[in-house]
């Protein structure tokens, strides 16, 4: 079997997964630039379950799309947990969405950042925002690392929902407020 026809057919598990779950998603790209997005909707059946994607390439991006503090930007920089973190909730308040996956990171760079992606998940769980991540380094070429790392991040999202809905390796905030799509990107 072909690696892409096996990606494939894991990634339908992860929609049948959403699906039995009845979670909608939505994800908060920026290294992967809507690869995680395109790659679910390359699956039959993604309509019920994919609510938005959200490409987040500059910081510009990431503070008027997403509501990225430029605070939490200049302190962590944009390879950072906490703006992952930051993208992943925004995108939670942007969206009707259940359940969204996020990234950034340094697909090739010149030193300690090179093939780094920062992973975040944030769920809404009895009206409360939870959120888990991580940091994970691909080798390999720019588009090598982007694939490496959309295929992780889509394919760890039954795990991370499993840490979510334990709550055991999530953090916890406050309820959840809506923001208005039509106020998103300013």
């Amino acid at each position: 079997m072909t690696q892409v026809r096996k990606a494939a057919r894991n990634i339908e598990e992860v929609l049948d997964f959403l699906r039995d779950n009845q979670l909608l998603l939505a994800t908060a790209e920026s290294c992967t630039a809507g690869l995680m997005a395109g790659h679910f909707a390359d699956v039959s059946g993604s309509g019920a379950v994919l609510e938005v994607g959200f490409v987040v390439y500059s910081p510009q991006a990431k503070m008027g799309c997403l509501g990225v503090a430029e605070q939490t930007i200049e302190d962590h920089g944009l390879t950072s947990i906490e703006v992952t973190r930051e993208m992943a909730l925004g995108a939670l308040q942007r969206s009707r969405a259940d359940i969204v996956l996020a990234n950034t990171g340094m697909a090739e760079s010149e030193g300690e950042l090179d093939g780094l992606i920062c992973f975040a998940c944030a769920m809404r769980v009895d009206d409360e925002m939870r959120w888990t991540g991580e940091s994970v380094r691909f080798q390999g070429d720019r588009n090598g690392v982007r694939e490496a790392g959309a295929l992780h991040g889509l394919l760890n999202l039954p795990l991370y929902h499993r840490r979510l809905s334990s709550g055991a390796e999530s953090q916890r905030l406050p309820r959840l407020t809506r923001i208005r799509v039509d106020d998103a990107c300013r």
